[in-house]
């Protein structure tokens, strides 16, 4: 039954409240038969701005992942924050400002709670779980057009479709990462080259420009494809030049490649790297710069995230070890490089944590929180806070 002004005003006294000290109008509430419990999403501005204009937001997880929430380019990691009061839904509630410009209320307004809740979802940005994306590219990586694997249909396949709803990421952040893989869609799938495959066609590219004498920052598109095409799919020409260089039009309109200096020697290292456990440094360094095309020059900070050196040991020496093969997790990740090396001079750890750091956060931030510096012979070094097993 609706209460009346008096059962109101009965109330208040009950409660010990001055009416005199309160709004005129009461709000006497009452559970919908419909009434249930709602989920509460905390945005901010930018994500409210994204549904108003109509686009959508997606949350991406399987059963065993913990759950995310995508823009177009964005990723949140999805908390639940409990509140100390129930949250009540009523439609058409006015606010006491609203009430007090509004004289014309009447003093009883008799509302029917929609919904309830006691917590809400709590968004905060993280970074995209790309990690799961190499490796499921890395289950059939392409071999060629002669792979007899690629003739079969077991191979792993993935169309865009199939990773926006596998991967934890915004649909802008995994094709940008795709971009970064150098991964290409071959019969409407993404595939990324097996390394062996993608440094035969390297070679192929490099012996051609050696042979023709081209200059390094002007290959010609039309001339590889005519001269390497009966080698290789034509398709897989372009796409190393892709790869390994930047393309462009001359006044002419013919395309040209500028090839990639940093990005070549970064691989003939990975190449040379892969089969052996360590390497004596100026060992390496030397075959190293004997494997690179002509007038190329190699430098050790074109390995950054790739190789280690080790200037402990005696003689020096250099070892592989890939930031894409380490764990996303934060302390995993510290775990890990700890347990390689127990002290690293912020120089040589940053390549190995630069990809963990939120947006606006720092390595220095990082490395205050996961690690404990001191004084090794003038240079600042960083140590585990915790035992390494």
């Amino acid at each position: 039954a609706m209460r009346s002004r008096s059962e109101v005003d009965a109330t208040l006294k009950t409660a010990k409240l001055n009416s005199e000290e309160l709004l005129e109008v009461v709000h006497c509430l009452s559970f919908s038969p419909q009434a249930g419990e709602c989920y509460l999403l905390q945005l901010e501005p930018g994500l409210c701005a994204e549904l108003e204009a109509g686009r959508s937001l997606v949350i991406r997880g399987e059963k065993d992942e913990q759950a995310v929430l995508c823009s177009k380019d964005k990723t949140y990691d999805m908390k639940i924050a409990d509140t100390s009061n129930m949250l009540l839904f009523i439609s058409g509630c006015k606010t006491p400002e609203q009430l007090s410009a509004d004289q014309a209320s009447c003093n009883i307004i008799h509302s029917q709670i929609a919904g309830f809740s006691n917590n809400y979802w709590e968004l905060r940005r993280c970074q995209p779980k790309l990690k799961k994306l190499r490796k499921l590219l890395a289950e059939d990586p392409y071999e060629g057009p002669d792979s007899q694997k690629d003739q079969t249909l077991t191979f792993s396949k993935y169309t865009t479709e199939d990773l926006l709803s596998l991967i934890q990421a915004s649909e802008e952040e995994i094709l940008h990462q795709l971009q970064v893989m150098d991964a290409c869609k071959i019969e409407g799938y993404w595939r990324i080259l097996e390394f062996d495959y993608e440094m035969k066609l390297l070679n192929h590219v490099a012996q051609l420009i050696d042979s023709e004498s081209w200059s390094l920052s002007k290959v010609p598109l039309r001339n590889c494809l005519e001269e390497l095409g009966s080698l290789e799919p034509k398709e897989m020409i372009e796409r190393i030049l892709l790869s390994f260089g930047r393309k462009y039009i001359d006044d002419a309109g013919e395309v040209y490649f500028e090839m990639n200096e940093d990005k070549i020697c970064r691989a003939i290292a990975q190449m040379l790297l892969q089969n052996a456990v360590k390497f004596n440094l100026s060992e390496f360094q030397e075959v190293w710069q004997q494997s690179v095309p002509e007038g190329m020059t190699t430098r050790l900070d074109q390995l950054k995230g790739l190789a280690l050196v080790d200037k402990t040991s005696r003689p020096e020496t250099i070892f592989l070890l890939k930031v894409e093969d380490l764990s996303e997790d934060n302390q995993e990740r510290f775990n890990s490089l700890f347990s390689i090396r127990e002290k690293w001079t912020e120089v040589d750890i940053t390549p190995y944590i630069l990809d963990l750091c939120a947006e606006k956060q720092t390595v220095g931030a990082l490395l205050t929180k996961y690690a404990r510096s001191s004084m090794q012979n003038g240079v600042k070094v960083y140590n585990s806070r915790r035992p390494i097993s």
